[in-house]
């Protein structure tokens, strides 16, 4: 019943931009904190932004704010990531992941979501940012 489905990836030159989705299949009457993960070759995975759906509050990690941007669609239960000014080092594979939440500062706020504490992940989608 719970899927989170990932899509938007690919490949794009330094300087471009992509945005990632994520088709949330969770049950509904509930909040959840939902996050964007990265994983690069050989790096832990890493929380990139947070969002809160019990009242759209988000949070941004790693000085990524200002370059991405996270969202959501309710009427479409769809979290977006929306990335500009891509850079090399943004190459990942980036993941899609949600948790029941009640308390929205456990979800945007203190410090970077560890990915253990979320139950519900998607596949991933690769992004490759090249020179």
């Amino acid at each position: 019943q719970v899927q989170l489905v990932e899509s938007g990836g690919g490949s794009v030159q330094a300087g471009g931009s992509l945005r990632l989705s994520c088709a949330a299949s969770l049950p509904t009457y509930r909040s959840y904190c939902m996050a964007w993960f990265r994983q690069a070759p050989g790096k832990e995975r890493e929380g990139v932004a947070a969002l809160y759906t019990g009242t759209g509050g988000t949070a941004y990690f790693d000085s990524l704010k200002g370059r991405f941007t996270i969202s959501q669609d309710n009427a479409n239960n769809t979290l977006y990531l929306q990335m500009n000014s891509l850079k090399p080092e943004d190459t990942a594979m980036y993941y899609c992941a949600a948790r029941p939440q009640t308390n929205y500062w456990a979800c945007t706020l203190g410090p970077r979501p560890a990915a253990p504490s979320f139950g519900y992940w998607g596949q991933g989608t690769q992004v490759t940012v090249s020179s």
